[in-house]
């Protein structure tokens, strides 16, 4: 579907993007939290019960949203045949995330905001199913680039759905992330098999051993329908994030 009236209603952003510095990652933090990308720009430390993450959102991959002339340009590759750019482009953002080290699932599920629920192993932000309140992705979806992101109006990369970039890179059963409660994301497949929504409660997620966490965790998983990434909230109580 075209992004019929998106123009009208964000305004493109002229902040330079800059390239990610080398990741910094706590020794005391434990394995899966080290496993930030190296190009990622990442500073990752263990503060008490809190993993706070700081990221400039710059992909560790190219993207036409980066401007023609930008080193990082990379014109449309994708397969939709109904992309359509959106007027933004990237810039560096300045993210603190400030996550659960040891997450534990809460007597009450919280809604996840729009904006960003989590991050991933690149330092890019998730975001929910929504394209605002209440709406769905539908049209939205065809000004992902061919890494299925996209930036907002304040020119925040991030992705929604699958992050193809690091599922290429990390495997599609790999760990891509972790949302805001500390619960880690892992890719659309389990055991080489696409994990079916049926598996999952409503929060979008189970519990059993992975390879990052052989005693077993709950964890989300990424799906390719909506809600693709969490459903009716967070399973842990959700840390927070500021700009």
């Amino acid at each position: 579907m075209p992004l019929a009236g998106l123009a009208a209603l964000v305004l493109a952003c002229s902040q330079a993007a800059t390239t990610p510095s080398a990741t910094s990652i706590d020794a005391n933090l434990p394995a899966p939290w080290k496993k930030f990308t190296a190009n990622s720009g990442v500073v990752a430390t263990l503060e008490g019960t809190t993993v706070v993450v700081r990221s400039t959102a710059i992909p560790d991959h190219k993207s036409p949203y980066f401007g023609a002339g930008d080193a990082r340009y990379e014109a449309y590759t994708g397969t939709n045949g109904a992309f359509a750019i959106n007027p933004n482009r990237i810039g560096t953002q300045s993210l603190t995330f400030r996550i659960p080290v040891a997450p534990t699932a809460a007597a009450t599920v919280t809604a996840t905001p729009l904006g960003p629920i989590g991050v991933a192993l690149n330092g890019v932000p998730f975001f929910n199913q929504y394209a605002g309140p209440n709406q769905p992705l539908t049209g939205e979806i065809n000004s992902f680039d061919q890494y299925n992101g996209h930036p907002q109006m304040s020119s925040m990369y991030h992705y929604h759905v699958e992050p193809l970039s690091l599922t290429a890179r990390l495997g599609r059963e790999g760990l891509l992330g972790f949302l805001l409660d500390g619960f880690p994301l892992y890719g659309p497949l389990e055991n080489g098999i696409a994990v079916a929504e049926a598996g999952l409660d409503a929060q979008h997620g189970h519990t059993h051993a992975t390879a990052d966490y052989p005693a077993g965790t709950y964890h989300y998983h990424v799906t390719a329908i909506a809600p693709y990434i969490n459903g009716a909230g967070f399973r842990g109580t959700p840390g927070t994030v500021s700009q």
